[in-house]
């Protein structure tokens, strides 16, 4: 009886564990200026990795001033998006003197920085469903 309600334990926990990394978010990007180079798109679940050390990583295509990605097997919780585009495909986010990015950028929720870096609580967003849609539009 015993080895009965320890395998069902083992069975309902494990059974969660499923559910939780069953989500998928799907990202659309808007006005690139143009389709040479790459967009370099980065997720992040926690604040103290934002800008620093992504959780996943894509480097996707653009046509027609669009790109789209998508990031599988993720749990529910916070995450947040920065990409940048490429402009001249040499594989980095090229910045001036004072670190500003010379190439385009685009994060969740469209956050923009003032006086420094956008912050993880501007970009922040919840997945809490099965299919997670956000779209990322470029200026």
């Amino acid at each position: 009886m015993l080895r009965l309600i320890s395998l069902i334990f083992i069975l309902l926990i494990s059974s969660q564990g499923y559910s939780q990394e069953n989500c998928t978010l799907s990202i659309e990007f808007e006005g690139i200026k143009t389709e040479k180079g790459k967009l370099f798109i980065a997720l992040y679940n926690s604040e103290k990795d934002f800008l620093k050390n992504e959780m996943k990583g894509s480097i996707v295509d653009i046509k027609d001033g669009k790109a789209k990605a998508t990031f599988e097997n993720l749990q529910k919780g916070i995450y947040a998006v920065s990409s940048f585009y490429d402009k001249n495909d040499n594989g980095k986010l090229d910045t001036n003197f004072f670190g500003i990015p010379k190439e385009p950028t685009g994060l969740s929720n469209n956050a923009k920085g003032r006086f420094g870096p956008p912050k993880f609580r501007d970009a922040k967003f919840n997945i809490s469903t099965s299919q997670t849609n956000i779209k990322i539009k470029f200026k």
